[in-house]
């Protein structure tokens, strides 16, 4: 199937060749039909498939084709959780409305006011916003939402883990009633499906994956860390070998990013924190230093990277698991991007056993555990609770069981096939010397 076949406007086939694509993705081939329907639509689908895009193109076409009524508000309304997603967003309207005289413009937080107090104040036809600072003007009387034709939740799941369930009702609430609604997630369950029962009217429904057989062109495994000084020698040994040309590693909290970037810097990596606390211009700096390898480590936290599109990312690792498991779907999405291959490393402390439970509950699948020789844990993975889902009893609490002594391990720090992890096996209980000694102190179509 060609874009031709979509009978798209002119000038918005004339960007796609312009971008150098001619094959829509699955998600484009199944979303854009039903978008330029006019029917609602509820979508999911792993990040890199093209999902921006398969609303973008199709909204576009609308706007070029159909009337404008009278006003200023904007006719099309793109919802994202984060301020980065949002000027992503507008960045691709921009490339794939290059040929058309349409105006767009973002309302994020983090940014001044005046200039988007401006930008409202005249004739819209795109807006891209956060819920947050959008509720913001709409308090103020700022923004009219009555032309809204399409109203686009993108990364719903995010959005309502992030607390925006009120805001996202309360905005749909101000958009015409005959509104086409359409919602995109990495997952179509839960508060998800509940919002779009309330918002969306009879949608098309499109899946193309299910949790358990999502990012399939990503290698997967965990490493079982005795504690946190355990996880920086097992991060370090990852880091040293050379296939991880370009790693995104995630933590907690905004002070541990800082943290772990600085010992990184100290350990002569190319690295840099990308976190809320930043203003906006030094995490777009940042990001953009990353995309011209300045940076080959980049630590962030779920909301900093959240629509992160950087091309090349090798590797995610997960230095501490998400307290949300929808968010290691997303995390792991950065790499193995657009067809590429990608490795996904997630170190489990005691702490978060609870944590990788609920990330396989969700998946449906058991994520292989590997150890590195030399670094082996001295303690057991916790029992899986007695439903038989994965993770520890929840008396547990995340502590591992200690484990029976066995022979030490005479192969040092290396994988036990050059840089390949092993399966998790009864392994030599690692002495304190040998963990001292081992220890050293992208495009549019495509998101």
């Amino acid at each position: 199937m060609l874009f031709e076949d979509f009978n798209l406007d002119a000038s918005l086939l004339k960007a796609v060749r312009s971008i150098g694509f001619s094959e829509p993705t699955d998600i484009q081939i199944k979303a854009i039909p039903a978008v330029m329907s006019e029917r609602d639509l509820m979508a999911s689908a792993q990040t890199g498939t093209g999902k921006t895009a398969a609303f973008v193109l199709p909204s576009l076409h609308r706007l070029l084709n159909v009337g404008r009524g009278a006003g200023r508000g904007p006719r099309v309304l793109v919802l994202t959780p984060t301020r980065e997603l949002a000027l992503q967003v507008n960045g691709d309207i921009g490339q794939l409305g290059r040929f058309a005289r349409l105006s767009a413009g973002t309302v994020v937080g983090g940014m001044p006011y005046p200039p988007q107090i401006r930008m409202l104040s005249r004739t819209l036809d795109l807006l891209v916003a956060t819920p947050g600072r959008l509720m913001d003007h709409m308090d103020q009387g700022r923004v009219d939402l009555s032309r809204v034709e399409i109203l686009v939740l993108d990364e719903a799941d995010r959005m309502l883990d992030m607390g925006f369930v009120d805001a996202v009702r309360t905005i749909a609430a101000a958009t015409p009633a005959n509104r086409q609604t359409l919602l995109f997630s990495a997952t179509l369950e839960g508060a998800v499906l509940k919002i779009a029962k309330q918002l969306l009217n009879e949608p098309v429904r499109v899946a193309l994956s299910t949790n358990s057989d999502r990012h399939t062109s990503i290698q997967q495994h965990i490493h079982h860390a005795d504690s946190v000084s355990h996880k920086h020698q097992l991060l370090n040994h990852h880091l040293d070998n050379v296939d991880v040309t370009r790693a995104l590693i995630f933590t907690a909290t905004k002070r541990a990013a800082e943290k772990l970037a600085k010992n990184l810097r100290a350990q002569k990596h190319k690295s840099a924190a990308l976190h809320g606390d930043m203003n906006q211009s030094k995490r777009k700096r940042t990001v953009e230093n990353m995309r011209q390898g300045k940076f080959r480590l980049l630590v962030a936290t779920d909301v900093a990277a959240r629509g992160l599109d950087i091309k090349g990312i090798s590797h995610v690792i997960n230095f501490d698991m998400p307290m949300v498991a929808e968010d290691y779907i997303h995390r792991i999405g950065r790499t193995g991007r657009a067809g590429a291959k990608g490795n996904a490393i997630s170190l489990v402390g005691p702490g978060d056993w609870d944590k990788l439970a609920r990330v396989e509950r969700l998946t449906g699948q058991k994520l292989k555990r590997s150890v590195v020789e030399g670094l082996e844990p001295d303690t057991s993975e916790p029992r899986p609770k007695r439903s038989g889902s994965a993770g520890p009893k929840s008396g547990n609490r995340g502590k591992s069981v200690p484990r029976s002594r066995g022979k030490r391990s005479s192969k040092g720090r290396g994988f036990a096939s050059g840089h390949e992890a092993r399966p998790a096996q009864r392994v030599s209980r690692r002495s304190q010397s040998a963990r001292k000694n081992s220890s050293r102190t992208g495009g549019a179509l495509h998101r």
